[in-house]
């Protein structure tokens, strides 16, 4: 159910997050974010929702916003609806890029299965022998075309991506995303966690000309997080994220075209939703 905010008009929602105009002609460069409790897998929206899911990822947003050195969507002009307060962010409008920016650090999800046919993620060679969940000799720049609601996200080349926005902006992509990979890294580890991939969003600031990130950035949603105790005990799928959705799916759904997901149990809901919840206090806990 889409909310009526008082100074603000629905224009999109999204498999998570809907998204509002001000009103107000004064601030028409300004779009509230706005983060629900919905979870997608696998490109479908399932249901029930996961509770405080919204809180969790923007909160962890803002606070990765607070500690990364790119400039980023966050506007402070005006004040956020009190019946969205602690899920939603007021933003800059950015002119954005179709491009999602993803950074592979460990080898897992699609990537995994690209490498186990090809040797190979988005036209990158790998070593071969590598297993799932191995490190990567460095991080990788693996971007993929942004889809439309409904359709699946289609991994590219950098090659297309240059194609497709121009190699200055392509490049200035490949390089913000990898810098902040890098730094985000590090904060993980002082956490105990290993951030073993995540996606970027960037746009361009249409008053600066400033590439910006947008959207959320390093939550569960758009990352995969594993404990780095785990990992060193070689165990490589329990992340701190909905992992346990696409699994409990995978094995109760054929995923059959035109097919609808069922009804995610109670117990996959509350495991889910406790997983958001250690990512968040292990994270904003163990780092000022």
């Amino acid at each position: 159910m889409v909310l009526q905010l008082e100074g603000w008009k629905h224009v999109y929602s999204g498999k998570v997050r809907d998204l509002y105009e001000s009103t107000d002609p004064n601030h028409a460069h300004l779009i509230l974010v706005v983060a629900s409790d919905r979870v997608s897998a696998f490109d479908h929206v399932l249901s029930p929702e996961i509770p405080s899911k919204g809180k969790h990822l923007t909160a962890l947003t803002n606070w990765w916003f607070d500690r990364l050195s790119v400039p980023n969507h966050v506007s402070h002009e005006i004040e956020i609806p009190s019946a969205v307060a602690g899920r939603a962010t007021v933003a800059k409008k950015l002119e954005m890029f179709p491009i999602e920016c993803v950074v592979r650090g460990y080898i897992s999800g699609s990537g995994w299965k690209e490498y186990q046919q090809t040797g190979e993620i988005c036209g990158i060679p790998l070593e071969a022998g590598l297993t799932f969940g191995a490190k990567l000799s460095q991080p990788i720049f693996t971007p993929a075309f942004k889809a439309e609601l409904g359709e699946h996200d289609e991994n590219i080349s950098f090659e297309r991506v240059v194609e497709l926005i121009g190699s200055e902006d392509a490049g200035a992509l490949r390089d913000l995303s990898l810098k902040v990979f890098a730094r985000a890294s590090e904060l993980a580890e002082q956490a105990g966690l290993i951030l073993a991939d995540t996606k970027f969003e960037f746009g361009r600031d249409p008053k600066t000309g400033v590439i910006t990130l947008g959207d959320e950035v390093l939550t569960p949603d758009s990352s995969r997080y594993w404990s780095k105790a785990a990992w060193d005990r070689g165990e490589r799928k329990d992340s701190f994220d909905k992992q346990v959705v696409r699994n409990w799916l995978s094995e109760n759904w054929d995923q059959a075209e035109g097919s609808t997901p069922p009804s995610l149990p109670d117990a996959v809901v509350k495991q889910t939703a406790d997983k958001y919840s250690e990512l968040v206090d292990r994270l904003t806990s163990s780092i000022s």
